[in-house]
């Protein structure tokens, strides 16, 4: 096969969660054991949910007052917020994760985000994944420089569930992919016998694209027998349900398995709420709840795994302070940033609260940023997966904070 054709036969398979070369692609490396459990999961809510109605400042006068229509109750009241610590709330939509609250295994950052003051969906995200707002000139992700500075003896290091590579995996390291949804353990032409013997016998050699084949073969092997005997065990052999939690039990599944996977992503759309978001109930309501039903999912199947996993929960940016006139929020700036885990020092709201009065806001319409994305993930980096500092220098280019947040 000429190398052009073979590229595209590897581009062909890396869309359907084989292998592909280069930085669009997915290839796992090596097959040594390692002891080192530590996991990192990062979800990512595309279209800038509305963190001032994920976790409420029932205490602020002026947030009810700035949203007469889709304010969150106060706790106490019909279809109000449920107390976190006096001061904030959660939406009634996400109760299904307050025993993690109460168990103390998570946490929240409000007011937290980039340092980078676009509305721009696209330009908002891309910093975000690259961990350098600002600069769009940033080919890989900080995902994927974090994957360069961790060991070496891993077979499938990190994992994307997820039909489009995402910018936060992007670089030079390999990373293996998954299809979401009953797509994940679908069976491809490359499955069958006679194509698998026949794809081995032409890149059975030492050279630079058979080796690509052979280990982007391995790779996809590994996890789909972990993910196949798990979801056998569990399920007898059923469907996982569709959505995030059926997602999210892949994922775990492949965590807990013996691909010794250490990173993780998946990400979730639909948080532009422009129109009708609704308050205790409506749009934001209904994917909160599958959401908060879905991290539920992924803290019982990680098992004990997840006394060594972290989760980030993290979206581009919040919304206005102000609901508009259509019954929504319109794009914003600081937000609240998610943290789950068996290590973590849960059941606080970590981060300096500015306010929500006029004088306290970005541009007069926003949540201020006090915490930028970058000091969350530094500090998980640092504390939970034994990150140097002159390792988070390179995986953030740039960012110079001392700031750390004593999450675990």
């Amino acid at each position: 096969m000429k190398r052009r054709n073979f590229l595209q036969f590897a581009s062909l398979l890396s869309a359907s969660g084989i292998i592909s070369v280069g930085s669009h692609g997915w290839v796992a490396k090596g097959l040594a054991q390692t002891n080192n459990r530590k996991r990192l999961i990062v979800i990512f809510l595309r279209g800038g949910v509305d963190g001032l109605n994920v976790v409420i400042p029932h205490q602020e006068y002026t947030y009810y007052n700035a949203r007469p229509k889709i304010a969150i109750p106060a706790p106490g009241e019909p279809e109000g917020a449920i107390d976190l610590d006096g001061q904030f709330g959660l939406h009634p939509a996400l109760a299904s994760i307050i025993p993690l609250w109460q168990n103390r295994s998570l946490a929240f950052v409000h007011a937290c985000g980039s340092n980078n003051d676009t509305r721009s969906h696209f330009d908002a995200q891309y910093y975000m994944e690259t961990g350098i707002p600002g600069n769009k000139k940033i080919p890989d992700g900080w995902m994927n420089r974090l994957l360069a500075n961790l060991p070496k003896d891993k077979p499938t290091q990190a994992v994307n569930l997820g039909d489009i590579p995402p910018r936060i995996l992007m670089g030079a390291m390999p990373v293996a992919s998954l299809p979401t949804g009953r797509k994940s353990t679908r069976s491809l032409p490359i499955d069958r016998p006679k194509i698998y013997e026949a794809f081995d016998r032409l890149y059975s050699s030492n050279d630079e694209l058979s080796r690509v084949y052979q280990e982007g073969r391995q790779a996809r092997d590994l996890l789909l027998a972990d993910l196949q005997e798990e979801m056998e065990a569990a399920s007898a052999g059923a469907p996982p349900p569709q959505g995030f939690a059926g997602d999210a039990k892949n994922l775990a599944q492949i965590m807990v398995g013996d691909s010794k996977t250490q990173l993780g992503f998946l990400a979730l759309g639909h948080w532009d709420t422009h129109v009708n978001q609704g308050s205790s109930q409506g749009a934001l309501a209904r994917r909160l709840k599958p959401l908060g039903e879905g991290l539920v999912t992924l803290v019982q199947e990680l098992g004990p795994l997840y006394s060594d996993t972290v989760i980030l929960v993290m979206s581009e940016f919040g919304r206005t302070v102000n609901e508009n006139g259509n019954g929504g929020t319109d794009h914003g700036h600081g937000n609240v940033m998610w943290v789950l885990g068996g290590g973590v020092r849960g059941g606080q709201v970590y981060g300096q609260w500015p306010g929500l009065d006029e004088s306290e806001l970005f541009q007069k319409r926003d949540l201020a940023v006090t915490t930028d994305f970058r000091d969350v993930i530094s500090s998980v980096l640092e504390q939970h997966l034994e990150i140097e500092r002159s390792q988070i220098a390179r995986i953030f280019s740039g960012y110079s904070s001392n700031q750390r947040l004593a999450l675990l």
